[in-house]
C-alpha cells in the first residue's frame, strides 16, 4: 500500500544525496510524494546534528511538525540523520510525537520504517555507521543543470572540534565503479556540473588502492560526454600531492574553484584543533596553487574562538586573510559540540567575543570580495543558468560560485536554465554580478 509522504532535508550536501536516496526508495516503493507535510501519512526529518545552530533547525521543524500532528493533519514522524545518530536516547525520552528513527547507516532502511510506523510500531533502525556504503539510485533534487556526486563517506581526522567521525563513522571510498556509473547516468539526465563532495574528497582511494587516489578518479570523470565542469568541495590541505595539482590544472573540466577547509592560521591553535600541518605549510599550499593554477579561485572556512584564541591568534588570523585574500570565506564562532577535545578545553572564548569576531571577519572578507568582483567587470564568463523570469532576466553562476553558498550572476538573454551561456559582465550591486548573454 502507498502513502503520501513529505521528506524535509536539513544540513549539508552529503545529507542532500542521502534524502535522495530515501526519496528514490520511496518512489520505487509506490508511495505518493509530497512537499507540505500538511496532509501526509509520514512525515521525514532528515537531520543535521552538527554544530547547535544546525541542531536547533532540527528540532524546531519537529516540532512544527508534532503540532501538525496534535492537530490532526499528519499521522506519523520518522527522523532521520546525523541528530537521530547522536542523540537517539534524547530524542525519545523527549520528544514523543517522534515515532521511529533512522540512523545514518540506515537510509536503505526508509520504506521499512514507513511501513512500521503505519502498522502502529516504533522502529529504531541502527545499522553499523562504519559499514559498507550502501548503493542506492537517487531522486535528484537539485539543478538544473547540476548535481552532487559523493564518493566517500565518514572521516577519520578526528578534527579537536568535530563529532562527524563519531556520527558518520570511519572513512570509506566508494568504488571507482560506483562512482563512474552515477556519474554517467546523472549525465544522461542532462547534469552538466558534478560537485565531488565527501567530508574529506583528497583521502578518496586510500583503503582502496594504499594511497589517497583522488588525482586517479579525477582523470576518469573528466573523460564522461555531456559533463562540462567538476567542481571540487572539500579538499583537506595536508594531503595535496603534485599528481593532484597538475591534473586540476591540465584539465579544463575541473573548474579552477577549490574549497580547501583551513580553519586556521596559527600553529598553536591548528595544534589544538587536532589539524595536520602547520600555519607556514598552509601558506606555501596557497602560493603553489596560485602559481600552478592561474586563475584559481579558492574558498575556505575558519573558525574564531577556540579555547585558546586570543588577540594575538586572532589579529594572526586576519593579517593572514588581508595577505593570502582568498575569494570565498565561511567563519563559524566555535561551537563545543559534546563528546569532542575541544568541549573540555577550559581557557575557552566568550560566546560573544567568538562571535564578534566572526563579524569582523565577514566585514574584511566583504572588501576582498568587493574587490574580486570589480575586477569581473568587464570579461565575458561562462555562467550556467538555473532560472529565467518572465522579464527575460536570467539568474546562474560562473565557475567561481558553488551552488548555495556563493553568489549569482543576473543576466539579460535567452539562455535555457540548465545550459550555459556566455555572459558579459557590465555591473556588481550587492555583491551580485550583473551581465547581459552575448
Amino acid at each position: 500500500m502507498g502513502y503520501k509522504i513529505a521528506l524535509i532535508s536539513l544540513g549539508c550536501p552529503k545529507n542532500q544525496v542521502n534524502s535522495e536516496q530515501m526519496l528514490y526508495l520511496l518512489d520505487q516503493a509506490g508511495h505518493t510524494l509530497a512537499g507540505d507535510p500538511a496532509g501526509c501519512d509520514v512525515a521525514i526529518v532528515n537531520t543535521c546534528g552538527f554544530i547547535d545552530s544546525a541542531k536547533s533547525e532540527a528540532i524546531d521543524h519537529i516540532l512544527a511538525l508534532a503540532e501538525l500532528k496534535q492537530a490532526g493533519k499528519l499521522k506519523k514522524i520518522l527522523v532521520a540523520g546525523c541528530l537521530s545518530q547522536r542523540y537517539k536516547d534524547e530524542i525519545s525520552q523527549e520528544l514523543p510525537e517522534v515515532d521511529g528513527m533512522l540512523g545514518t547507516g540506515s537510509y536503505g532502511a526508509v520504506c521499512a520504517a514507513v511501513d512500521a510506523v503505519m502498522r502502529g510500531e516504533r522502529p529504531l533502525l541502527f545499522a553499523d555507521q562504519n559499514g559498507p556504503i550502501e548503493e542506492i539510485g537517487r531522486a535528484v533534487s537539485t539543478g538544473p543543470g547540476w548535481a552532487y556526486l559523493r564518493i566517500a563517506e565518514g572521516c577519520d581526522n578526528w578534527c579537536a572540534f568535530c563529532a562527524i567521525p563519531a556520527i558518520r563513522g570511519r572513512y570509506r571510498s566508494r568504488s571507482e565503479d560506483a562512482i563512474l556509473a552515477e556519474a554517467r547516468t546523472l549525465a544522461s539526465q542532462g547534469v552538466k556540473e558534478l560537485i565531488v563532495i565527501a567530508q574529506d574528497i583528497t583521502r578518496w582511494g586510500q583503503e582502496l588502492y594504499g594511497r589517497p587516489s583522488l588525482a586517479r578518479l579525477l582523470k576518469q570523470l573528466v573523460r564522461i560526454d555531456g559533463i562540462e565542469w567538476i567542481r571540487l568541495h572539500y579538499l583537506y590541505p595536508d594531503a595535496f600531492d603534485d599528481e593532484l595539482i597538475d591534473v586540476i590544472a591540465r584539465e579544463d573540466k575541473i573548474v579552477k574553484y577549490l574549497d580547501i577547509p583551513l580553519q586556521h592560521i596559527d600553529d598553536e591553535i591548528l595544534r589544538r584543533m587536532n589539524r595536520r600541518g602547520t600555519g607556514g605549510e598552509i601558506r606555501a599550499l596557497i602560493r603553489t596553487l596560485r602559481a600552478r593554477i592561474p586563475g584559481v579561485v579558492l574558498r575556505t572556512s575558519l573558525i574564531t574562538g577556540l579555547p585558546g584564541e586570543g588577540e594575538a591568534e586572532f589579529e594572526a588570523l586576519c593579517a593572514w586573510l588581508r595577505e593570502a585574500r582568498l575569494e570565498r570565506v565561511g567563519v563559524f564562532p566555535f561551537s563545543p559540540e559534546e563528546g569532542t577535545p575541544a568541549a573540555a578545553m577550559t581557557d575557552r572564548c566568550d560566546a560573544d567575543e567568538a562571535q564578534r569576531r566572526a563579524g569582523l571577519i565577514l566585514d574584511l572578507q566583504a572588501r576582498i570580495m568587493d574587490d574580486y568582483n570589480a575586477a569581473c567587470v568587464g570579461k565575458t564568463m561562462r555562467v550556467l543558468c538555473e532560472a529565467a523570469a518572465k522579464s527575460g532576466l536570467r539568474v546562474g553562476r560562473t565557475f567561481a560560485d558553488s551552488p548555495e553558498i556563493d553568489g549569482k550572476v543576473y543576466f539579460t538573454g535567452t539562455a535555457t536554465p540548465g545550459d550555459f551561456a556566455d555572459v558579459i559582465i557590465t555591473g556588481v550591486e550587492d555583491g551580485e554580478l550583473s551581465g547581459r548573454q552575448i
